[in-house]
């Protein structure tokens, strides 16, 4: 069963983030690689925008999309990731910088 995303603009708040999903696909497209992060901190208020797409697991067919598991989005080595559970997950290669379970809004 292929999933879709979830809605096309939703808010994921962490203890330190809150972060802004903005999905610009069509409904029905089940992967998207028009896909916006606005990032804002809590504490400093600074922001960071940057363009992605959905991430997926793959169909047995090695390359069909299948089920939804968030967004990945990249900043030069640093990737950020936001999977559908909450989980905002920042890494530089091998190195975490931010690991934090958050609420969707």
């Amino acid at each position: 069963m292929v999933a879709a995303p979830l809605a096309a603009s939703q808010t994921l708040r962490t203890a330190s983030f809150d972060v802004t999903i903005d999905v610009r696909c069509a409904e029905g497209e089940v992967s998207c690689s028009r896909v916006r992060y606005t990032g804002v901190s809590r504490k400093t208020g600074k922001s960071i925008t940057l363009n992605g797409r959905t991430l997926h697991t793959t169909c047995a067919d090695g390359r069909t999309p299948c089920r939804f598991l968030g967004y990945v989005f990249r900043n030069g080595s640093i990737v950020y990731t936001v999977w559908e559970n909450g989980m905002l997950s920042v890494k530089d290669g091998e190195r975490s910088l931010v690991e934090e379970q958050g609420e969707w809004k």
